[in-house]
């Protein structure tokens, strides 16, 4: 069962200079509302002018610790993508530029799911178990039950 209501109406920035990957992560991610960007000043552009949920960012060849530290200022999540390990170096430089998130590309048809948890940690478990049992009552989405986690007068 996949777990459709935690991605409603989120924005997300895929950034990498492979065409491939951007394409696939495109096609997982189809839920979603997606732009992309395949090089430094594409991806900063929309940084700055378009209000992104998450930003999945290619460290190499895109300048992506400079993107890393935009998408924090902007108070974007953002998931390192890489393609191999990372060196002890680059990590390091990681976790002091703000990186908490990596994600293989060697996976990334898991990448939903992996989205999913960051979103569980990062919007509470609360609303996550209700959008479970939603989505078990209505597995094919389109109109019926939605929670409404705004109204506060019930």
């Amino acid at each position: 069962m996949f777990y459709k209501y935690p991605f409603e109406n989120k924005k997300i920035l895929i950034v990498d200079d492979e065409p491939d990957v951007l394409e696939t992560l495109e096609d997982l991610l189809s839920f979603c509302e997606i732009a992309k960007a395949s090089n430094f000043e594409d991806a900063k552009k929309l940084l700055e002018t378009r209000d992104f949920d998450i930003t999945i960012l290619g460290i190499m060849g895109v300048n992506g610790y400079e993107l890393l530290r935009i998408a924090i200022e902007r108070k974007v999540i953002p998931v390192m993508l890489t393609a191999h390990a990372l060196s002890p170096e680059n990590t390091i430089k990681s976790f002091k530029e703000g990186a908490v998130y990596y994600f293989p590309k060697d996976v990334m048809s898991r990448i939903a799911m992996f989205l999913y948890q960051i979103l569980e940690e990062k919007e509470g478990t609360v609303k996550l178990l209700v959008a479970r049992l939603i989505d078990k009552i209505n597995p094919w989405g389109g109109p019926g039950i939605k929670p409404d986690f705004e109204d506060q007068s019930r």
